[in-house]
């Protein structure tokens, strides 16, 4: 017993070893940052003329201290990071190659597109069929789902309102051959052709055209038939449509490890192709999408916490640990463990903490949606497409059901930001603008995400009168 005592020690030292950072090389890091910063400052600011050659010499050498960094940290999000640095230094020295790497993105972005349908499929089944009693959590569905249309279409409706104030997109001075490559043509469309692009005609049409509505309908009405039917041939589906949603979480990481090389490609390309001013609006786009959702936070999320009579400050304890989890590894569902048995402790029962905390994992990711709809008038402005008023309304009901069905897997966003630019007709371009700081983004989201959740647990408690806060959070 000892001895794996100490084996299982070991390990973890190992691992803490692995991600530490030597104070001496933090310091070296600083310093060189330090340097490089005021060489770039005296030249901008005419103080002394160091000569291009050095500057360039000077970032190289910063990014190489960078990349040690990394080399110690040993981290994806890391990687990711630095990649999108590693990207725009060499797009901006060397333009004439940057601009030929736009295929390495591309490669990531067809990965990514074959995950849409057997994602969606598999965690919209499980979610609506992985109960064994309909009609003894129907009460509790039916509140849980009210809450999370209305929380989640809020949150939409502030990012659609934050991008049309913002207008992050707008003014980039895109070269024409970007800009016409990947445009569609898009014909006139009557409303009853709207409506009835939503119901698939055939599912493996949809499928192979990437119609993401049409294959979240489909899912919600094979749900509900595998809900129905008996036992015998329900088990078996739904062990099926969790395999398969396991597969699909797998599938998902595995693509991730190729992130660092299509940030690289991406950032590169954008910037050797537009040139350095296109980071202006990508951080104008992440300043949005931050502000935004601090503004979900303290209008939204306060008030219905307030309404329910939750403790805030008890609340913010129980749920800072899994929020900051979610943060670092940008994974709702790495928090998932941490977050259930937080809120258990908070006084939520475990019966509505096993049921509203998955369903909501699936139909209230607040920082996701807001995002979404954000980042799809975001496409629109950066490619010189003008959307009306009624056509920026039905993205947002379009993304109502589309962002509903993916669980917390890492960038699962830019799955259905593909899906949905696709289905409007907007070019897919810009979303390899976007993937550049899609990492940073993604910390944002994935806490509200977990934030959103934890709180519609305690919502359904108090809602249903089972809600007991403990006097102090304490931990088994």
């Amino acid at each position: 017993m000892s001895l794996l005592h100490s084996t299982s020690s070991d390990d973890s030292k190992a691992k803490a070893r692995a991600g530490k950072v030597p104070k001496r090389y933090f310091l070296f890091l600083l310093l060189t940052l330090f340097i490089v910063s005021s060489l770039a400052a005296g030249n901008h600011y005419n103080i002394f003329s160091p000569g291009k050659t050095v500057l360039m010499l000077s970032r190289w050498a910063a990014i190489a201290v960078i990349v040690g960094y990394a080399l110690y940290k040993r981290s994806l999000t890391t990687w990711i990071l630095i990649s999108m640095i590693l990207g725009a230094e060499f797009g901006y020295d060397l333009p004439q190659v940057a601009v030929k790497m736009q295929v390495v993105s591309m490669i990531f972005l067809r990965l990514i597109k074959t995950i849409i349908a057997p994602l969606l499929f598999a965690t919209l089944v499980v979610g609506i069929a992985g109960h064994s009693n309909l009609k003894q959590v129907g009460r509790m569905g039916w509140k849980s789902l009210l809450y999370f249309e209305i929380v989640s279409t809020i949150a939409l409706f502030i990012g659609l309102l934050a991008i049309n104030i913002s207008k992050a997109g707008v003014g980039v001075n895109v070269p024409d051959i970007v800009s016409q490559t990947n445009i569609p043509s898009v014909p006139e469309t009557t409303g009853t052709d709207l409506i009835l692009h939503i119901f698939p005609e055939n599912i493996a049409k949809a499928v192979y055209e990437g119609q993401v509505l049409q294959i979240v309908v489909f899912s919600i009405i094979f749900g509900i038939a595998v809900a129905l039917i008996r036992d015998k041939y329900k088990s078996p589906m739904l062990r099926f449509t969790e395999a398969l949603a396991e597969t699909m979480f797998k599938f998902t990481q595995l693509i991730m490890y190729f992130a660092p090389f299509a940030v690289f490609a991406a950032i590169a390309y954008s910037i050797g192709h537009m040139g350095i001013d296109i980071l202006f609006n990508l951080f104008k786009l992440l300043a949005t999408l931050y502000v935004s959702l601090i503004i979900f936070l303290l209008a939204v999320l306060l008030p219905v916490a307030l309404l329910f009579k939750i403790p805030v400050r008890k609340f913010i304890k129980a749920v800072s640990e899994p929020v900051v989890l979610a943060f670092a590894t940008t994974s709702s569902e790495s928090a998932l463990p941490i977050a259930m048995e937080r809120m258990e402790e908070f006084g939520v029962p475990r019966k509505i903490v096993a049921f509203v905390m998955p369903t909501g994992y699936s139909f209230n990711l607040d920082g996701t949606t807001l995002y979404l709809s954000l980042a799809t008038i975001f496409v629109a402005q950066i490619a010189g497409i003008h959307l009306p008023l009624e056509k920026q309304l039905l993205i947002v009901f379009t993304l109502m059901l589309t962002s509903k069905g993916v669980a917390g897997v890492p960038r699962a966003s830019l799955v259905i930001l593909l899906g949905t630019a696709a289905s409007f007709g907007l070019p897919a371009w810009p979303i390899y603008i976007i993937l550049g700081i899609d990492e940073l983004m993604d910390m944002a989201r994935t806490s509200v995400n977990v934030l959103g959740n934890c709180l519609a647990t305690a919502v359904i408690a108090r809602w249903e009168g089972e809600f007991n806060p403990a006097p102090e959070i304490g931990r088994q």
